[in-house]
């Protein structure tokens, strides 16, 4: 074989990325890229459907360069190329007439699983022991089916202990037009204590939060009072405490969560955020609370 040397690189580079799901997300964004700037006569998604492939197909393009260049982001890279992917169905002309979906599908899920190999390791290695990353590499096998099964089907894990504070007998109910959080985690479920016994309900942390045209609204044995804010911006160990979670992934996939039906994964990646939500709020903590607007209502 010619260019031993270049060969030895280009093999030693490789093995500490995820090259073929890289390699697969750029082929699958290429892909969808080509079919409306190519001359077919008839395509089965016109005007927006075109917009959409462009911007999909340009987004697996660089999630797939993030993959070769940036490979500690896999996770997040991988579950947003996803997401992309399964969206480019509805959303492009049957997601390049099923190629580019199911390349950018293939490589998320390659990159997902992806374990990294140390760069002085052999250039031959043994076949490795089961070892911490085996777990990771069988969920990116079942990623696609995970995430939406897991949307109807999902099983509660265990979170941390409940705090000692006494709950409200009825929680709030909170709504909020955009919902952006940074290092968001869904930590299992728990039992918080109520004045009228324990309550079953989700844990969420996160690192911050931003929430815009914030309300809240709670009648626990009275009238009922309504908090406003036009902002309100959470930081520092946050923690919701949730009976019920709902509202819109990136403005597109609605979805509703409760105790019994966690999302999957129960990592969510730093780009994502949310519309439309409402949830019903037992109990939240944080470092610091800064709200702007804020307004108090009260009503019989």
């Amino acid at each position: 074989m010619p260019w031993p040397r270049q060969r030895r690189v280009l093999r030693r580079w490789r093995r500490t990325r995820p090259f073929w799901g890289g390699l697969l997300l750029i082929l699958g964004g290429a892909e969808l890229l080509l079919v409306p700037l190519s001359p077919l006569t008839v395509l089965v998604s016109l005007g927006l459907g075109g917009i959409a492939a462009i911007g999909i197909g340009i987004a697996l393009v660089v999630a797939g360069l993030f993959l070769w260049f940036l490979p500690h982001t896999h996770h997040y890279v991988s579950v947003n190329a996803l997401i992309l992917s399964v969206l480019s169905f509805a959303a492009t002309n049957l997601g390049g007439f099923l190629v580019g979906m199911l390349l950018g599908i293939a490589g998320s899920a390659m990159g997902f699983g992806w374990t990294p190999v140390p760069e002085d390791a052999e250039e031959d290695p043994a076949p490795p022991r089961v070892r911490d990353g085996q777990g990771t590499r069988t969920l990116a096998v079942l990623l696609p089916v995970v995430i939406v099964a897991g949307i109807v089907n999902g099983s509660p894990a265990r979170a941390a202990p409940a705090p000692s504070i006494v709950a409200a007998r009825t929680p709030p109910t909170i709504t909020t037009t955009l919902f952006a959080p940074k290092g968001f985690i869904v930590a299992g479920v728990t039992k918080i204590p109520t004045a009228d016994g324990p309550l079953k309900v989700m844990v969420l942390r996160m690192k911050a939060a931003s929430l815009t045209d914030y309300a809240l609204k709670t009648r626990d044995g009275g009238g009922e009072l309504a908090l406003g804010a036009d902002t309100l911006d959470l930081s520092g160990s946050v923690t919701l405490y949730l009976t019920k979670f709902k509202g819109c992934i990136e403005g597109l996939l609605c979805l509703t969560f409760t105790p019994d039906r966690l999302p999957v994964p129960p990592l969510v990646p730093p780009f994502v955020f949310m519309t439309d939500v409402s949830a019903e709020q037992a109990l939240v903590t944080s470092d610091s609370i800064v709200a702007g607007g804020l307004s108090l209502k009260a009503s019989a």
